[in-house]
């Protein structure tokens, strides 16, 4: 359904329906992080751990029927729409099918979350039949008006409906629509399970997004809210599709150091997952993982789960050589972060990675990364006793070799 995406891929692997929505976090602690689990509805579904999973989200019904009644359009008329070929500037004539207009921008057009492009404002002061309304918006598209264009419409994150309504004379015909409102756009989540666990069901942990702007409006990330908002019993069949991230699945036999505060953990609770299952038939390398989090009480994402594989034979636990060890970042008076665990197991890192280990990092785009992998430099320096410069060589060398993953999101 998604315009421009006519690649012939662009259909979803497959429907999911929602059947658990837990939350993870305390409520009231600041912070919305929930535990979802679907079932593939249409087909059997196939992924394996570290896979990514991208699903298209709803829009708020009362937002598309606003954008509706704002542009004056028909929601029960049925519209065709062509792909232009964007090389030779002309169409490409498929055999489409009619389809229903509301059904096409609840599907296809981002009308109540994306911030439209410098050159919708031009486009719309062609269409302004209000002298001060055209002026605006012509101010708006000029060089002159970049700043306070952004400060306006990116800053603030105004949504097409918005600036539609600010802008009440401008009537804009639906083919100038279909092509200036951005898309609807999947939205990509890092599995947090494992398929040989749970067999045709996916799970997510998702941190609902929400935001305060510089004139004190709330937003919330569209995708994370919706999914939030979602009743298992509901009927609600979300488009998805699999494809691979950046962190490959680990074979049995090999040795694990995993990073992951906050949602970071997510990719690593399939891991875990599938590892404990493998144990029961193969032997199994040791895994050590590092979690972080706020505070013990407030958002402990799955610690029953991780405090379990740590127990005695557990895929987590020390006697079977592996480890799990948990950064509260605000529990005391100074913060403590990863990085800090990490230092305090200095020896027993450096041991896994001399027994061949790989390293698989995942969290926050902010520092974090960067901080992390100035910690495991130190940590090679220092236990194997060889200056900053050839653990940093060394290092590099675990990156070619294929055993140093980052999957980092903002």
């Amino acid at each position: 359904m998604t315009p421009g995406k006519f690649s012939g891929n662009n259909r979803p692997d497959c429907f999911l329906k929602m059947t658990k929505n837990h939350l993870l976090s305390r409520p009231d602690s600041g912070k919305d992080v929930r535990h979802f689990e679907f079932d593939a509805v249409s087909s059997s579904i196939d992924y394996e751990v570290g896979d990514v999973l991208e699903g298209l989200p709803g829009q708020s019904p009362a937002a598309v029927d606003a954008f509706i009644r704002r542009c004056n359009l028909n929601p029960e008329s049925y519209i065709t729409v062509q792909p232009r070929d964007a090389e030779n500037h002309h169409f490409l004539y498929l055999p489409l099918s009619p389809v229903k207009l509301k059904s096409f921008i609840e599907l296809t057009m981002d009308v109540a979350s994306a911030s439209p492009r410098r050159y919708f404002f031009e486009v719309m002061s062609f269409f302004a039949t209000a002298e001060h309304e055209k002026e605006r918006l012509q101010y708006f598209a000029s060089p002159e008006g970049r700043d306070d264009l952004y400060q306006y419409n990116q800053k603030e994150r105004r949504t097409v409906l918005e600036v539609l309504e600010d802008f009440p004379s401008v009537q804009m015909p639906f083919e100038w629509l279909v092509q200036l409102v951005p898309p609807l756009k999947t939205r990509a989540y890092s599995i947090s399970s494992s398929h040989s666990a749970h067999p045709n069901q996916v799970h997510l942990t998702v941190s609902v997004v929400s935001w305060t702007t510089p004139y004190k409006r709330k937003r919330t990330g569209l995708c994370s809210a919706w999914l939030a908002g979602l009743d298992p019993e509901q009927r609600v069949f979300i488009p998805a599709w699999f494809r691979k991230g950046s962190l490959p699945p680990p074979p049995p036999s090999l040795p694990l150091i995993l990073v992951g505060p906050g949602t970071g953990c997510a990719p690593f609770h399939g891991f875990v997952e599938e590892r404990a299952l493998q144990s029961k038939t193969v032997s199994t390398a040791p895994i050590i993982f590092f979690f972080g989090c706020r505070s013990n009480k407030d958002d402990f994402l799955y610690r029953d789960f991780w405090l379990s594989h740590s127990q005695k034979n557990g895929v987590l636990s020390e006697d079977k050589g592996g480890g799990f060890y948990v950064a509260f970042s605000r529990d005391q008076p100074q913060k403590v972060y990863v990085q800090h665990k990490m230092r305090e197991q200095s020896m027993k890192i450096w041991s896994l990675l001399t027994q061949g280990a790989a390293v698989y990092v995942a969290g926050s785009a902010n520092k974090m990364p960067s901080d992390v992998f100035s910690v495991f430099e130190e940590i090679v320096s220092t236990e194997s006793g060889v200056s900053r410069e050839a653990a940093l060589r060394w290092i590099r060398t675990l990156e070619k070799a294929g055993k140093y993953h980052v999957e980092a999101w903002s």
